[in-house]
């Protein structure tokens, strides 16, 4: 599998990562207004840092939600897939096919390596908005992917509260000889919602808790 670079939705990342990462991006439905130079900055300066040992893979890119390049891409990584549980595709996460979430200001990154990969969306909504926990059916469930039979198991980690509202996950990606591991963070202060997710053949809860810490420091100092 290709280091994903795509995929803001968590069940579609590895699916991005690999089957989508070299297609455009289908253009958006709407063309909503640029966010102003202010919001863009804010949303910028609330994004990570490069890792150590780690190299910027793609953006950051700026924008509407919905038209960013790399939501368009887990969008279509969806699209193509063929999940047993279609509804388990974005839950837990924002969902861009929403309007007023399409449109709404965004600041997007990814960092790679190695070992994995990470990436990172900011998002400004108009009123505060956290996705629903993940339904228990989409714990475990599988997808074809180009051919290939992926199954997902994902689990709730009990990760120390962080802004106004906060959730992790740990999803274990099994297809054929290849196996990964996705952590997956929400963190929202105000009407602002950051969502991290963290690739490679093992994530450690400790180190995704102590990535989680860095950017709840920075959405906090970004939210004021």
């Amino acid at each position: 599998m290709r280091q994903a670079v795509s995929g803001i939705f968590l069940s579609a990342l590895v699916l991005a990562g690999c089957s989508a990462a070299d297609k455009p991006p289908a253009p958006a439905a709407t063309a909503p207004s640029a966010p102003s130079a202010a919001e863009t900055d804010r949303l910028r300066a609330a994004l990570l840092p490069v890792p150590k040992g780690m190299q910027v893979a793609y953006g950051p890119e700026t924008g509407a939600f919905g038209s960013l390049k790399s939501t368009q891409q887990g969008l279509e990584a969806v699209r193509q897939a063929k999940l047993q549980h279609p509804e388990c595709a974005g839950a837990a996460q924002l969902d861009a096919a929403k309007a007023e979430i399409a449109q709404s200001p965004a600041a997007v990154v990814a960092f790679s390596a190695e070992r994995g990969s990470i990436s990172q969306a900011v998002v400004s909504l108009p009123e505060p908005d956290f996705p629903a926990a993940l339904p228990e059916k989409c714990t475990s469930y599988t997808a074809d992917v180009g051919g290939t039979p992926v199954t997902y198991t994902t689990r709730t980690l009990e990760m120390p509260a962080k802004g106004d509202q906060s959730r992790a996950y740990l999803t274990t990606a099994k297809g054929g000889d290849q196996n990964a591991q996705i952590g997956s963070v929400m963190i929202r202060r105000g009407t602002t919602v950051m969502s991290m997710l963290v690739v490679g053949r093992q994530v450690k809860p400790k180190g995704l808790y102590e990535l989680a810490d860095l950017a709840d420091q920075n959405l906090a100092r970004a939210s004021r």
